[in-house]
C-alpha cells in the first residue's frame, strides 16, 4: 500500500455510472466486519440502497445532497441491538441492553465498522462521502428503511467509482490533536496559531466572503452549525433514540 494513502485520501461526491457488483459490496462488508467490536458482539447493521426509487425517497432526509441520487449505492449504517437481543432471548438469556450505555456501545461499534468499510472501499478504487445528516432526520430514514426497535441510523456513506478526485480540504497540524501524557489546554494565542493555516487557505477566505462573515469561525457558528439547529436536531434524535427502546438519562 502507498505509504501516503491516508494523507492522500479525499471525500468523493461525484461518481461515474459504473455499477458496483454485489460480490464486491459483500466483500467490503465482510472486510469491514473484521474491525474491532465491543465484546465481539458486532452491534451494527448496514442497509444498502441501490434502487432509484429508494434513493429519491432518502434524498430529502439528506437535504437533497446530489451524491445521494448520483452514487451507485447509499449505505445507511445503524447501531443495532435488535439482532443481539433476539439471540439472547432465543438462547434463554435475559438481555439488559435497553439503556444509554448499550446505545453508545452500539454507536461505537457502528462508526468503527463504517470507517473500516470506507477504507476498504477506497483501497479498491471506490470513492465515499459521509453524510452527517443521518442523525438529523433519523425518524424519517428509519421509516423508509423499515428499521425495527433497537435499530438506530448513525451515519451514511454514498459509494461509487469516482468521477474525479475530491478536493484537499486541509487538516489541522498534529500538534492540535496530539496531547502527551495529559491534556494541554489552549490559550487564545495557541488556538489562533493552530487554525492560522486553515484560515489562510483560499477556499476558507472564499467561504467567509460568500457568507458575509468576518471570520471562518463565524461561518460555523452563524451559518453551518447554529445553536438553534443543534438544539432542534438534538431533541429530534434524543426522542427518537428513546422511541427505539433505549432508555436515556434523565434530562
Amino acid at each position: 500500500m502507498n505509504e501516503n494513502f491516508f494523507i492522500g485520501r479525499r471525500t468523493v461526491r461525484a461518481y461515474e455510472s459504473r455499477h458496483i457488483s454485489d460480490d464486491l459490496l459483500e466483500k467490503l462488508v465482510e472486510e469491514a466486519s473484521h474491525a474491532p467490536t465491543t465484546g465481539n458482539m458486532q452491534l451494527y447493521s448496514v442497509v444498502a440502497t441501490r434502487s432509484e426509487e429508494m434513493k429519491k425517497r432518502l434524498a430529502p432526509c439528506h437535504f437533497n445532497q446530489p451524491s445521494v441520487e448520483g452514487c451507485d449505492v447509499v449505505l445507511t449504517f445503524c447501531a443495532d441491538f435488535n439482532r443481539f437481543i433476539k439471540w439472547c432471548e432465543a438462547s434463554g438469556a435475559k438481555p439488559g441492553y435497553d439503556n444509554f450505555q448499550s446505545f453508545m456501545t452500539a454507536v461505537l461499534d457502528t462508526v468503527i465498522f463504517a470507517q473500516q468499510f470506507c477504507t476498504a472501499a477506497e483501497m479498491k478504487g471506490l470513492g465515499c462521502c459521509y453524510l452527517g445528516t443521518t442523525t438529523y432526520n433519523a425518524p424519517q430514514i428509519a421509516e423508509i428503511l423499515e428499521l425495527p426497535e433497537f435499530v438506530v441510523p448513525v451515519t451514511t456513506l454514498t459509494l461509487g467509482y469516482p468521477k474525479s478526485k475530491g478536493a484537499d480540504c486541509g487538516r489541522l497540524p498534529v500538534g492540535a490533536v496530539l496531547h502527551k501524557e495529559c491534556y494541554s489546554d489552549y490559550d487564545e494565542s495557541a488556538v489562533k496559531n493552530l487554525y492560522a493555516e486553515k484560515e489562510a487557505r483560499e477556499d476558507s477566505r472564499k467561504f467567509v466572503a460568500e457568507n458575509g462573515k468576518s471570520s471562518l469561525a463565524q461561518v460555523f457558528t452563524d451559518v453551518r452549525y447554529t445553536r438553534e439547529a443543534n438544539e432542534h436536531f438534538s431533541k429530534v434524535y434524543y426522542d427518537f433514540i428513546e422511541s427505539r427502546g433505549f432508555g436515556m438519562p434523565l434530562k
